[in-house]
């Protein structure tokens, strides 16, 4: 690599080596950035809207079948589609580790989009019986299969690009995006079901927020496609000639041979966000509807959520940018701590089912889970080396997500059903804090220090002091 003021041949402009410390232009910087949280909004958008519109496509797709086993119908076709995102992550994440970073991002865009667009074009059950389900859960494996290359692509390109000391806070753009996708969805579905007609709703309304998922996957493809690739797959490029013709099998063997310790802390750390991720997105608007007594309505519950996920929105970047400051170890630590200690208290006020309650349950709930949201972006890349980053964190990403994230609606609406027992999402809530704790317990800090792999990455105004 040549090191000096100007441009290294290997990377895109507005990239250069300086003392052999990678610099990158901020300009360069906050364009990769936005582009990855904006293409973030869309995906979750998509993935999000078919979580809201769980009750309403249980009646459409499943007619016959009891209010309870509509929801598992339905929780379990979305569930079905976790089952694929491992699958994904071992095809698209070797594959972002070989041919780049942002030939993935923009093809996940797309099949996502699609999928979800497919989802608003199916016939009713009314219409044609057995094969609408049938071809509901296909579009969700389309989305499943592409959302395994998504979220572990993200992550690894934003924290190529984020310079060391800022990557907590660049990274918490990225579930920025993610917040934004699932509050717009919310905002569509909570307006959708407030102005409409249930009869219409069943009808043709349920429909539309998929269907927009098409002009929006447009956008966020072109978005994409439009991104430099990472100075630390550039580099990797460079160093090795012949990336491309490694085989997925070479790096299957690295992957879960020689780094299996950071797989399992990422999978415990992956369990312990997208548990209480899914556990407030998902379930949560299920729980108030279905298994509360009458108390308040759809619409205000959704409000509510809206409410949340704004003031989360609000406090992510400082929570990111406290993670470069005190070390990603000791805010993820607290959040696992907040989650065995306030899981309960904010359950039991979600059970009062009154606006005051809920709002202050979901609050407690949704502040434990931006905790998670800030932090990781910027902590799980760093479990892995440049040369299988994309591969390791995808793969392992997708398992746990898989096993834990995605079921968590389904097994909370079958525990509660046998049970009778409404304090099943406290608990569990609680032991994904304990598995979170342990998992961080065992990683290594990173606030501030390079990527496994990577050179030392500066913004321009840390250039002197960095390079000395």
């Amino acid at each position: 690599m040549v090191t000096g003021k100007k441009e290294d041949p290997g990377f895109s402009p507005g990239i250069r080596s300086v003392g052999g410390i990678t610099v990158v232009d901020p300009s360069l910087v906050r364009r990769a950035v936005a582009a990855a949280a904006v293409g973030n909004v869309t995906e979750w958008f998509d993935f999000g809207v078919f979580a809201y519109m769980a009750t309403t496509i249980g009646k459409v797709f499943y007619p016959s079948s009891s209010p309870t086993a509509q929801l598992l119908a339905t929780f379990g076709t979305f569930a079905a589609a976790f089952l694929v995102r491992p699958i994904g992550g071992m095809f698209f994440g070797p594959l972002g580790d070989r041919i780049g970073r942002t030939k993935v991002l923009a093809t996940t865009m797309i099949m996502m989009a699609a999928g979800t667009f497919c989802i608003g074009l199916i016939p009713s059950h009314a219409t044609i019986g057995l094969a609408a389900p049938i071809l509901l859960l296909l579009a969700r494996l389309v989305q499943g299969f592409s959302t395994g290359g998504e979220y572990g692509g993200a992550m690894t390109f934003i924290a190529e690009y984020a310079p060391d000391r800022r990557r907590g806070f660049l990274g918490s753009w990225l579930e920025f995006g993610t917040l934004t996708g699932y509050i717009f969805g919310a905002v569509i579905v909570a307006v959708l079901t407030a102005v409409m007609p249930e009869e219409a709703l069943l009808s043709w309304g349920w429909r539309i927020p998929f269907l927009i998922a098409g002009p929006l996957g447009i956008v966020g493809m072109y978005l994409r496609l439009k991104l430099e690739e990472t100075p630390a797959f550039a580099q990797l490029v460079e160093t090795h000639e012949k990336r491309e013709a490694e085989s997925t099998k070479t790096e299957f063997r690295e992957i879960f041979v020689r780094h299996w310790p950071a797989m399992l802390i990422c999978g415990a750390l992956v369990l312990v966000f997208n548990v209480t991720n899914y556990m407030l997105t998902a379930y949560m608007p299920t729980y108030l509807s279905d298994e509360m007594p009458p108390g308040i309505s759809d619409t205000e519950s959704s409000v509510l959520q809206i409410v949340v996920m704004a003031v989360m929105l609000v406090v992510i970047t400082f929570i990111g940018s406290a993670s470069d400051r005190f070390g990603r170890k000791p805010v993820v630590m607290t959040g696992c701590i907040a989650l065995v200690v306030l899981s309960v208290p904010s359950v039991l006020l979600i059970q009062q089912n009154t606006i005051p309650t809920v709002f202050a349950g979901l609050m407690i709930m949704g502040l434990m889970l931006v905790v998670f949201s800030a932090t990781m972006p910027s902590t799980l890349p760093a479990l892995f080396p440049t040369n299988i980053r994309q591969g390791g964190l995808s793969i392992s990403f997708n398992i746990s997500v898989s096993l834990f994230g995605g079921t968590v609606a389904t097994v909370m609406t079958a525990l509660i059903a046998a049970t009778g027992d409404l304090m099943w999402p406290g608990y569990y809530l609680i032991g994904a804090g304990v598995i979170g704790a342990i998992g961080i317990w065992f990683a290594q800090e990173s606030a501030g220090r390079p990527l496994p792999g990577s050179p030392a990455s500066a913004a321009p105004d840390e250039e002197a002091s960095a390079a000395r």
